[in-house]
């Protein structure tokens, strides 16, 4: 399956840094090194998009040994900003496999997300993931994953009178 992405997401995933390490949770010795390369691939991500005046999230450190991570992300429509906490936990399988990003206030108010708030990803996201593990990680989610899926749901919950925004 091709991946159309435009040239702007192009350019901002290829100032992404790649991860070397292939190791995830269950790791100990490689985990520490791989949270690392985690850490900072996420600082190049959010100074590339402060820089370009797009930053679209606040992420905090991780949790429970690097394993739970949250923040928060927003998403502009019409001249309206939109914004929701997100959460996620690094799968025991991972690298090879995607963390599941949670939007739970949205939780059933979008037919893309499965219980619980977890956004669809399976159709684009996933294969781009698998064919590009253990280089992928937690800002390759963030930008591969869910900004596209705020981009294209945001605007449907807006116009359809599912999402409100918040004063």
């Amino acid at each position: 399956m091709a991946h159309a992405f435009d040239s702007g997401t192009k350019a901002t995933v290829q100032k992404i840094p790649l991860l070397t390490i292939n190791a995830g949770p269950r790791d100990k010795e490689g985990w520490e090194g791989r949270l690392k390369q985690e850490l900072h691939a996420l600082i190049q991500y959010i100074q590339f998009n402060k820089a370009s005046d797009s930053d679209w999230f606040t992420i905090k450190p991780p949790q429970n040994n690097g394993q739970n991570w949250s923040g928060k992300c927003w998403y502009i429509h019409n001249l309206i900003k939109y914004e929701f906490d997100f959460q996620f936990e690094i799968p025991a399988t991972y690298p090879a496999t995607a963390p599941e990003i949670e939007l739970p206030e949205l939780d059933g108010k979008t037919s893309k997300m499965y219980r619980g708030g977890k956004i669809c990803l399976t159709l684009h996201f996933k294969p781009l993931w698998a064919k590009n593990s253990p280089h992928f990680g937690v800002a390759h989610a963030l930008c591969l994953g869910l900004a596209p899926w705020l981009a294209a749901e945001v605007p449907y919950m807006v116009e359809s009178g599912v999402i409100t925004a918040k004063v």
